[in-house]
């Protein structure tokens, strides 16, 4: 679940992990952008495209944003756990201090400089180097998968980060569709390669760990796909065929 697109990276990589999985993808075009929300407008709109979601009485829920992680995972978890796991979105923070050179977080303006954000920072990154860089309106392109938005808002952000930086935290589910913009954009001659830390990965293993499954990427890609547009079943939306991730998603069958 998410507002909007963002959802597509951990999507894709459960799918890559289980081919077989049904997966049913809940948005809220309705009520997006949740960032500007307050946080109990945000959790009032996360709780509805979860309850959507929840209808279909899925195995597990992988809030897919950042965002609504700060503010709705106690909400959902009290009202959806333990018939089904949530899964939260966290900044990749631990792992990127864990390698020990200086880095930077890009996160959305609302996220950048939050409690949150700061209390991660002290529980996992204390004395390393860290710079917090609000992307102005980067998730919104990504969302409209506007490619001259895109680019001025990499660049803006890029501007932002300190030349010495090792490795970049995307902060935001959206950044991780466009990560090797954000690679070049950062890349800085002379320097070694860029290391970026998304949560895709991490979140899709937590899942299946939380149901005591196992990868299995070979397995017969037989899973379905099903779409929910502020709980109205749909597809998904044209701006995802944009991205890798849409596009394999787009091939998966829609459930029947």
């Amino acid at each position: 679940m998410d507002s909007g697109i963002g959802l597509l990276a951990a999507t894709a990589a459960v799918r890559r992990l289980r081919p077989d999985a049904d997966l049913v993808l809940s948005l809220d075009p309705d009520g997006m952008p949740w960032g500007p929300r307050t946080p109990q407008d945000l959790t009032r709109r996360a709780v509805a495209v979860a309850e959507a979601a929840a209808a279909h009485r899925p195995d597990a829920l992988i809030i897919g944003c950042n965002t609504a992680t700060v503010h709705a995972l106690p909400t959902l978890r009290a009202r959806l756990e333990p018939g089904i796991p949530v899964i939260g979105t966290v900044p990749a923070i631990k792992p990127a201090a864990a390698g020990g050179g200086p880095f930077a977080i890009w996160a959305t303006p609302a996220t950048t400089g939050s409690p949150y954000q700061r209390g991660l920072i002290e529980d996992f990154a204390d004395g390393v180097a860290v710079t917090e860089v609000p992307c102005h309106g980067l998730a919104e392109a990504v969302e409209h998968a506007d490619e001259a938005a895109i680019e001025a808002a990499v660049a803006a952000a890029a501007a932002l980060t300190p030349d010495e930086v090792t490795t970049v935290v995307l902060g935001c589910t959206h950044y991780e569709l466009v990560s090797e913009r954000i690679r070049a954009a950062v890349q800085r001659p002379g320097f070694p390669p860029l290391v970026l830390h998304g949560s895709a990965g991490a979140v899709a293993a937590q899942a299946l760990r939380r149901l005591g499954e196992q990868p299995a990427p070979r397995a017969v890609a037989d899973g379905t796909l099903t779409v929910l547009l502020s709980g109205r079943e749909g597809s998904l939306p044209e701006p995802a065929l944009a991205y890798e991730e849409g596009r394999l998603l787009a091939t998966v069958s829609p459930a029947r």
